[in-house]
């Protein structure tokens, strides 16, 4: 099949539907926090708290979902996550007190638990070998996009009133029934106890370079979720006044960078090779970090994210393209929850490890942690990730 056939393919709209759903839970309401801030009278490092109710259900949810996914198909998990995800997320427009908002986000990132996992595994089930790579950057394309065009729409939105940004769950509804009536995807066949499936997750987690993979992709949303996505919109408004429309066109320049470096994955993985994307994503974001340090105007703070993006849209796809190749179908949706899991737990305790040094050090701290956090990956690359391991199935 030629790489142009891909875009023939149906499914490939609805993966990109679920990526933009998985994306919307903190992407677009970010650029609202410090109204949310003001409206409910909390601490600055409490607004973090938003991101970490939505995420945490993640942590514990995802690899459950993923065994059902492998055991009873791919269709009846992702239905019911999609409507659970649009009505807790339209109900947030409607909390009478800030707890109640988070435990509104708490039943919403119940419903996101499997979509940030499905989606990538989807990718794995129908596509292979170099088409898969491409489709890989395609998709964390439509991940940028989404990431872009959320905080500027959820900053114009916000002019309005932050409460109406939470009807924008409301559209993960209709794609649920798309879901249900034009998905055709293979389903796997697991006939196997739960003791022979467990050992074939486990033999295929526990090699070296699946462990690197995972302490990665942990840190970098470590620095996404804690340092940028929570910390950026503060500096910007304390540093230069910045309202929320343009918290939100400068958090969009981000994702826009990103996405034209992921929709050249297949040309990018050729010229410089897998550890490569990897030492240039993790550097990218060490100099993004102390960048950010030393910004006091929007010309530098918009280098400093067009580095960040350069970086995140080399590393991301990457990492997803080598992790899909490990795991044979039967085990996969497990395999790439293991991988939502730790992506998820970064979300969570970005949030709350940044917020530790904001506290105790000021705005700057939150920056420098995340430089450290970069050079720390740096090593782990250089230390576990073995590519040569890495393995089409």
């Amino acid at each position: 099949m030629k790489d142009e056939s891909v875009f023939r393919n149906k499914n490939l709209y609805i993966i990109f539907g679920v990526t933009l759903t998985a994306m919307m839970g903190v992407a677009s309401i970010t650029p609202a926090f410090p109204d949310i801030i003001r409206y409910f009278d909390i601490r600055p490092e409490q607004v973090g708290l938003l991101i970490v109710a939505f995420t945490l259900p993640g942590i514990f949810l995802t690899p459950f979902t993923g065994m059902l996914a492998d055991h009873y198909g791919r269709k009846k998990v992702l239905i019911p996550s999609l409507f659970l995800f649009g009505a807790a997320g339209a109900a947030c427009m409607f909390a009478p007190g800030f707890y109640w908002l988070l435990g509104l986000r708490f039943l919403q990132g119940v419903g996101a638990s499997s979509l940030s996992s499905m989606n990538i595994t989807l990718v794995g089930d129908l596509f292979e070998g170099k088409q898969r790579t491409a489709v890989m950057g395609y998709n964390a394309s439509v991940l940028s996009i989404g990431t872009a065009s959320y905080p500027a729409l959820g900053g114009v939105i916000a002019i309005f009133g932050w409460q109406y940004i939470f009807l924008l769950p409301l559209l993960a509804i209709p794609l649920g029934f798309w879901v249900m009536n034009g998905l055709n995807n293979p389903e796997p066949h697991n006939k196997a106890g739960l003791r022979s499936y467990f050992g074939r997750v486990w033999k295929t987690i526990n090699q070296r370079t699946v462990w690197g993979l995972l302490i990665i992709n942990f840190m970098i949303f470590l620095i996404l979720y804690g340092t940028y996505l929570t910390y950026f919109p503060l500096m910007m408004e304390k540093r230069l006044g910045a309202d929320s429309y343009h918290i939100g066109l400068m958090m969009s320049l981000m994702s826009v960078t990103t996405a034209l470096m992921s929709s050249q994955l297949g040309k990018i993985n050729q010229l410089l090779g897998l550890k490569r994307q990897l030492v240039l994503g993790s550097s990218a974001y060490l100099a993004a970090s102390l960048l950010m340090l030393i910004s006091g105007n929007y010309w530098m703070l918009g280098f400093s994210v067009i580095v960040f993006g350069v970086g995140h849209g080399v590393i991301i796809p990457s990492i997803q393209n080598m992790m899909v190749g490990f795991a044979a179908m039967n085990e996969r949706a497990a395999f790439m929850s293991l991988n939502s899991m730790v992506l998820r737990a970064g979300q969570t305790f970005g949030p709350l490890l940044v917020g530790i040094f904001y506290a105790l050090k000021g705005l700057d701290a939150a920056f420098l942690t995340g430089a450290g956090l970069a050079f720390v990956m740096l090593i782990v690359i250089f230390a576990l990730v073995r590519v040569e391991k890495t393995s089409e199935k």
